[in-house]
């Protein structure tokens, strides 16, 4: 995909550190890949890159292409900005799934980033908002989008908003430890322990 000074490879000899260095630049904003992840994910070639004037200024990674295709993380570094990069990346990756034969494309998105008002301007319907990590204590909209007509579209739902709080995480003596704790039940049983302990009372965002 093309156009007079923006191009969308998925090959570079900058793609992998590139990449690497802007996932840390926004790590605030981003779930966190190691390096490892991006050079995988590069050889299958999931991870495409936006190019303005030759030079990098984005990129996409999506996940493997089945009837639903994740959007892992999209970024535009900052001086890019609001000039639609990020709709052209992510409009070439739902064209490249849709004619593979997936049939939509889904992305989680913290309750208090600016990118809860780009994904609705591209037609992205928010279906869930689920408990985020221990640290930040954010919420996370999941959005999605049909690309091809659903015979059961589903209820949409209005997408959590609110801020991040650290001070919980950062009161526990024990957090080294728990950090150690594996994704899932365990995670948000933990979560839920810290919110009825007294440190902390849930906001009406936290819903």
């Amino acid at each position: 995909m093309s156009t007079a000074d923006f191009v969308i490879v998925r090959e570079h000899p900058n793609l992998v550190s590139y990449v690497d260095l802007l996932q840390r630049k926004n790590a605030e904003s981003l779930s966190f890949y190691p390096l490892s992840v991006f050079e995988r994910e590069a050889e299958r070639r999931r991870v495409w890159l936006g190019l303005l004037n030759s030079e990098p200024c984005g990129y996409i990674y999506m996940g493997a292409v089945g009837t639903d295709v994740r959007c892992h993380q999209v970024c535009v570094q900052y001086d890019a900005r609001r000039k639609l990069y990020g709709a052209s990346l992510v409009a070439a990756v739902e064209e490249y799934a849709e004619r593979a034969g997936a049939r939509s494309m889904t992305l989680r998105c913290g309750f208090d980033l600016e990118a809860n008002a780009f994904w609705p301007s591209l037609s992205y319907r928010c279906i869930d908002t689920v408990p985020g990590g221990v640290r930040r204590m954010r919420q996370i909209n999941v959005w999605r989008k049909y690309l091809q007509p659903p015979l059961f579209a589903g209820p949409s739902i209005s997408p959590s908003k609110g801020k991040t709080d650290a001070s919980i995480w950062r009161k526990r003596s024990s957090n080294q430890s728990q950090s150690r704790f594996a994704r899932g039940k365990r995670l948000i049983d933990y979560r839920e322990s810290l919110l009825e302990d007294g440190e902390a009372k849930p906001r009406e965002c936290w819903r």
